[in-house]
């Protein structure tokens, strides 16, 4: 859990930089990827995670603005990138600005329990890599490489001596 302001910002950079080059590996093409034919498009879940940013830390009391045409998939992978990498910078300045290491302790409502801002902060990263998570698996249907997150994809094992990766 976060105690500082501080701790929160060092991984909320080094989660944001993980999701942008998951991003950075969509092409235009794979954005309409879906898992089902009732399911969520690739592109659809990344302009989710881009823009729902704002949104979360609005509804828990930041003063942040949103993303204009937040609806609106764009077709463009480029311009999820670029909105993404301006989104979550705005939103490490908003939360260094407007909160202080006393604000992680303070609690309010959210998703219908009582949570502290601290586990609030916590939640907004896991939201995001979970759906970070589901881009990889529509990358791999879409015929993309994904980014190794936490390890290599199985591609990259043979640069460690792996011949057959862990399955």
């Amino acid at each position: 859990m976060y105690v500082t302001v501080s701790d929160f910002i060092k991984e909320w950079s080094k989660e944001a930089i993980l999701t942008q080059k998951v991003l950075e590996g969509l092409t235009d093409d794979s954005l309409n990827q879906k898992v089902y034919s009732e399911g969520r498009t690739l592109g659809r879940i990344a302009w989710h995670l881009t823009t729902s940013i704002p949104e979360y830390l609005a509804e828990f009391g930041l003063n942040i603005k949103g993303v204009d045409h937040s609806e609106n998939v764009p077709s463009s992978a480029k311009e999820i990138v670029e909105t993404f990498i301006e989104v979550s910078s705005r939103a490490a300045q908003i939360i260094e600005h407007q909160w202080t290491d006393n604000s992680l302790e303070q609690t309010q409502e959210a998703f219908g329990r009582q949570e502290s801002n601290a586990q609030i902060l916590m939640g907004l990263i896991k939201h995001i890599v979970h759906h970070r998570g589901q881009m990889t698996v529509l990358m791999r249907q879409a015929g993309l490489k994904p980014f190794g997150v936490y390890g290599p994809p199985k591609e990259d094992w043979i640069r460690f001596g792996v011949e057959n990766p862990p399955q």
